[in-house]
């Protein structure tokens, strides 16, 4: 049972080509584990050979896949949108106190509430205060006067 060895190699290739589950990864490593150990004369009858693998492979999963997925995870975190908070936007349509309505922000059209208690005209500069989903919490901007 020599072949597992390369096989073990063709099984980390294989990892590099499948997108991040990080499952293959750890039967190539328990493949060549046993390939080493067949190299080297002490692996033993063919049960034992899959005994080993099976044991490596299970055991490194167990133990290595949750910190290595952790540690790769590249999705964006949550404070990306509240990055935008204090951020100033321009409101698109005239916006009583309390108000629901249009803004945009870096570009993009947002639904806004305005939270202050003075009034933001249409093309007014205002300040997000919080963001609740897609939905920005506008105060007016403070140099503004707004209307009454």
């Amino acid at each position: 049972m020599v072949g597992l060895g390369p096989a073990g190699f063709v099984l980390l290739g294989l990892e590099i080509l499948t997108p991040g589950g990080f499952y293959v990864l750890f039967f190539g490593v328990g493949a060549v584990v046993v390939g080493v150990l067949a190299g080297l004369g002490v692996s033993g009858p063919s049960w034992t050979q899959w005994l080993i693998f099976s044991v490596v492979s299970i055991v490194s999963l167990a133990l290595f896949r949750g910190p290595l997925v952790r540690t790769m995870d590249t999705r964006t975190s949550p404070e990306a949108i509240d990055a935008l908070e204090s951020e100033i936007a321009i409101a698109l349509e005239d916006l009583a106190p309390g108000a629901f309505g249009k803004a945009e922000l870096r570009g993009t059209s947002w639904s806004a509430q305005n939270v202050d208690e003075r009034a933001i005209s249409r093309g007014a500069r205002c300040q997000v205060t919080r963001v609740d989903g897609l939905m920005l919490r506008l105060r007016a901007e403070s140099s503004q006067g707004g209307t009454p």
